[in-house]
């Protein structure tokens, strides 16, 4: 953000995690204020915070416990911006009872896709005026094709010279269903033997997953690195990114892979469409069609002047649409017009975020 026009700071209800503590290198993390799930004590340690920092702005991101605490938190200390982010269509940014109380203390909700905008009004109920849509953003200078970091991970999993990769880059979680993506590696590996797929990411059903292979017959060919800091590098060895989730909004993991000069093959769910466009940036398909996934994954992991074609044109577009810079730029401008609107009318407004169409 401007340092010139903002200070920003990070408030984890939780603990920080590892890039809450690379972040703290660069600004104020707040951590650790909510000790168990009816902790109440946390409305009291985040209305001092607040208080104590003279927060101008409180932007909520997710559902849960953040976003109720949070707003409800910013409220009572009269903070003039509360807006609530929200990055999915369903869990973990399942919108519950309680915090749709406290829609009318709420400023702005924020879709991540025109979609995903509609998705909110439509399903979610929000109010319309409400709801803006800022793309979600990468940073295409990090993000980018390189040889070399190809060789060097493809060295790292000891890859045979002739492997071509399918993978995948997200957390363990019901929704993003790593079980479908190793049933299209099964299939995949009938048509495409020396194909190798590497998931990266952790949750709880790691170990599970790890059995699932075995009993797919995949152990040699699937590589399951964990949580990775290098998430660029380990693109880079990628010949195609699949993505097998149940439901989604606008996932920053393709925009990555996309930048980064992969196809992608995805389940038509979501706000993905907005993306990845059939047969010019990747692949879509139904829901849970194994099938369909695996003929589409087979198809570009054979034809790699098409795959190659695909991913220069994915590279572009998210060069053109979903840069870090866009998305940075559309949270600034809609603080700023909410604050400017409230704590000073006078002045001329303008806003990058795009108001909702339905």
């Amino acid at each position: 953000m401007d340092a010139d026009r903002f200070s920003p700071e990070i408030c984890c209800l939780k603990e920080a995690g590892p890039l809450g503590e690379q972040l703290s290198a660069e600004v104020p993390v707040h951590a650790n204020l909510l000790s168990h799930r009816l902790d109440l004590r946390i409305f009291t340690r985040l209305t001092r915070l607040i208080r104590a920092r003279r927060t101008d702005a409180v932007v909520t991101v997710g559902a849960g416990d953040k976003m109720f605490w949070g707003r409800l938190a910013a409220w009572c200390e009269r903070v003039p911006v509360i807006v609530s982010a929200l990055h999915s269509t369903g869990w973990p940014d399942e919108v519950g009872r309680l915090n749709r109380r406290l829609t009318p203390m709420t400023d702005a909700f924020i879709g991540v896709a025109a979609e995903h905008g509609r998705f909110l009004v439509q399903e979610g109920g929000f109010p319309q005026e409400k709801v803006k849509v800022i793309p979600n953003g990468v940073d295409v200078s990090r993000f980018h094709p390189c040889q070399q970091r190809r060789g060097d991970v493809r060295d790292e999993l000891k890859l045979p010279d002739d492997a071509v990769v399918c993978g995948l880059v997200a957390a363990i979680r019901p929704e993003k269903n790593h079980r479908l993506f190793l049933r299209v590696a099964a299939q995949v590996r009938k048509s495409v033997p020396h194909a190798h797929f590497v998931l990266v990411g952790d949750g709880p059903a790691r170990n599970e997953l790890r059995q699932i292979a075995g009993q797919l017959q995949l152990d040699h060919c699937v590589h399951l690195l964990g949580n990775r800091s290098d998430v660029p590098e380990i693109l880079s060895a990628f010949d195609v990114f699949l993505l097998t989730s149940d439901n989604e909004a606008n996932p920053v993991s393709i925009l990555e892979a996309m930048a980064c000069g992969l196809p992608v093959v995805a389940t038509d769910v979501g706000s993905i469409s907005e993306s990845v466009e059939q047969g010019v940036t990747g692949c879509l398909a139904p829901r849970g069609n194994i099938s369909a996934l695996s003929q589409q994954v087979t198809k570009l992991l054979l034809d790699r002047d098409q795959a190659r074609s695909m991913g220069q044109q994915g590279r572009q577009r998210v060069v053109d649409a979903w840069s870090l810079e866009r998305m940075v730029a559309g949270y600034q401008d809609l603080i700023t017009q909410i604050y400017v609107s409230k704590c000073q009318p006078s002045l001329p407004q303008a806003s990058l975020a795009v108001p909702v169409e339905v």
